[in-house]
């Protein structure tokens, strides 16, 4: 696909993580794309409101693609998500057989597809995934540190409520 277009799916998944953001989830979106770019799902983090560790942005995503075209099989798909992908999420891609993955910002402390870990690329793996990142990265990071900065501020202004004696 054409950077144009990966932007144009980025930014969808930009407003997905806007919406975990709105709900107080870590503000990460994903976009699963099929053949002719027919979107089959997207989904954010669901973490905290499902109390579900494993309701990732790519975990929801995928699940609701698999679900609706009743195969666990995601072939001819791309994956777009606003932050590299975790171990989890990463080893999700491939056994799910998710033919290109799109992200936008690394994940300096978690990332499991190229920054820390590079989970996609295993020798002994059946399945290779096409890997693009940094799309939209800048916007995709300052979305992140936003929100990690007021839960910050909140959390201190917390602290220094003087409570009655």
């Amino acid at each position: 696909m054409s950077d144009e277009t990966d932007e144009r799916w980025m930014r969808v998944a930009l407003e997905e993580a806007d919406r975990a953001a709105a709900l107080g989830e870590v503000p990460v979106g994903a976009v699963l794309v099929g053949p002719h770019e027919t979107l089959l799902a997207k989904g954010h983090n669901l973490r905290e409101l499902n109390a579900d560790p494993t309701a990732h942005a790519e975990i929801v995503t995928m699940r609701d693609a698999a679900k609706a075209r009743g195969l666990w099989r995601l072939e001819d798909t791309t994956l777009y998500v606003t932050l590299e992908p975790c171990a989890m999420c990463a080893g999700a891609l491939v056994h799910a057989r998710v033919e290109r993955l799109v992200y936008g910002a690394p994940d300096e402390r978690f990332g499991a597809v190229e920054t820390v870990f590079r989970i996609c690329d295993g020798d002994v793996l059946n399945h290779r995934i096409e890997i693009a990142g940094g799309i939209l990265a800048e916007e995709c990071r300052r979305l992140m540190q936003d929100f990690f900065r007021r839960r910050r501020e909140i959390q201190r202004s917390q602290k220094n409520i003087d409570l009655p004696t």
